[in-house]
């Protein structure tokens, strides 16, 4: 099922019918609505003028039931995600697999071994009906619906994504993992993803995201919330390899309360345009907080602007963020990051690298560093690098029988090494040959 283009209330309340959602959920789609119509669209980073919001597709339902049965997926829908190998990883690699295929999960599961500990794994909308209580209390909790205006567009429009408990003190040992996919034209996708990781528990939760190439722009527009309580710790990694037609603009959030630690492993290969800076709220003494990226600009149409934001509130906090980019055939990179330390917050660590790689003389990479210390009592160091790949370093390596291809790939993956280093080791080597087919493209 497919609304007609363009955004109004009655898509809104027709999304909200269908989904047979409490009255709380549709007077806050409503509000998101009425807030999204009012903001401007942001000016200060990347241009959005070639992104028609009024041509956009808000929903399109391409099941009529999730499945959690990968034999009873319909079967075009399966073929596209055991083309990205879906079926063999969940086998293999991970505790839970989930798959959203435009505006809906389709196929959705958590392992019986890890059902038993109380874990709980479903698609947002389930988690809605089935803990409504537990949804509730932290929904719009860390990234509210005025947040930004394409916050305030996906609180109004929302659909799919994940919705994450662990109970305290489950230390789960295999990585959750959900995809996302958009295969239709000029559609706008809207997941939302909650993760609530509770006192002394352990997550890594992967996210993959992919789209054909397609002649008009979509939009991907997800929000992710994540709430790390005391002593917990949780690792949230994503890799994606949209298609260049497709603007990718996120807000991703987490607080971490005493003593937990969040990280964010964010690799950024496709997409027209990206605006993404995950950010950390330390909240309680002893919070730690980690966001590794690298984003990657290979045609002159691309506009990769991402970074990291650490907002400590609480003494004895630390946050580093590193990250790195690579330019080529006139792609664009902007490392765009913020790190604020409030009145009070004494014996806080901060640490910010940024390091940008340009591999011609048509590309452009540049940083918006912005720190706002309001404590003397604090440690913070922010460095920054541009290079090229030196000539020397070729010559050698291909002195050694390299060609000048497989030098320059070598290169280029070990300076991306902090990243892939923090990835599972399947992932690590499909992240590599990626790279090598993203920087070997032609403008």
């Amino acid at each position: 099922m497919k609304i007609q283009r363009g955004l109004n209330k009655e898509i809104v309340r027709s999304i909200s019918e269908q989904k047979q959602e409490p009255s709380w959920m549709l007077d806050l789609r409503i509000k998101a609505l009425k807030t999204f119509e009012s903001m401007p669209v942001p000016s200060w980073g990347p241009s959005l003028q070639d992104l028609s919001l009024d041509d956009l597709y808000y929903y399109l339902k391409p099941v009529k039931k999730k499945e959690s049965i990968w034999d009873e997926v319909p079967a075009d829908i399966k073929k596209t995600f055991e083309k990205l190998n879906v079926p063999q990883q969940e086998q293999e690699f991970f505790a839970g697999v989930g798959a959203q295929y435009e505006s809906e999960m389709v196929y959705h599961k958590l392992k019986d071994e890890w059902k038993e500990q109380g874990i709980v794994f479903l698609d947002t909308d389930s988690g809605l009906k089935e803990y409504p209580d537990l949804f509730k209390e932290y929904f719009g909790s860390v990234v509210p619906y005025a947040d930004n205006k394409f916050a305030a567009l996906n609180s109004a429009v929302w659909s799919g994504g994940s919705f994450v408990y662990i109970p305290p003190g489950i230390q789960i040992t295999m990585p959750l993992q959900t995809y996302f996919r958009i295969e239709a034209e000029q559609l706008g996708q809207f997941e939302r993803t909650l993760i609530i990781v509770d006192e002394g528990s352990k997550l890594h939760y992967l996210e993959g995201c992919t789209a054909p190439w397609q002649s008009t722009s979509s939009l991907h527009c997800g929000v992710v919330e994540i709430i790390a309580k005391k002593n917990a710790r949780i690792r949230y990694s994503t890799i994606q390899n949209w298609s260049k037609n497709i603007y990718n603009l996120v807000t991703k959030r987490a607080v971490a309360y005493q003593d937990s630690v969040v990280e964010w492993i964010f690799g950024s290969l496709g997409s027209k345009v990206t605006m993404e800076y995950p950010g950390v709220i330390l909240k309680e003494p002893g919070a730690r907080a980690e966001i590794i990226s690298i984003a990657t600009a290979t045609t002159k149409q691309q506009t990769q602007d991402s970074g990291g934001k650490a907002i400590h509130l609480a003494p004895n906090t630390s946050s580093r963020i590193i990250s790195k980019s690579i330019s080529n055939n006139g792609g664009v990179n902007n490392y765009r990051g913020l790190v604020k330390i409030v009145p009070g917050a004494i014996g806080c660590k901060s640490f910010v690298q940024c390091d940008a790689l340009i591999l011609d003389d048509n590309s452009k990479a540049d940083a918006y560093p912005y720190i706002d210390v309001q404590e003397p009592d604090v440690q913070i160091a922010h460095e920054a690098r541009v290079s090229s790949i030196e000539g020397e370093k070729i010559f050698y390596l291909m002195s050694r029988g390299l060609t000048k291809k497989q030098a320059e790939a070598l290169i280029v993956n070990g300076f991306i090494e902090p990243f892939v280093k923090q990835l599972p080791p399947e992932y690590a080597i499909e992240m590599e040959r990626l790279m090598e087919l993203e920087v070997g493209e032609d403008s």
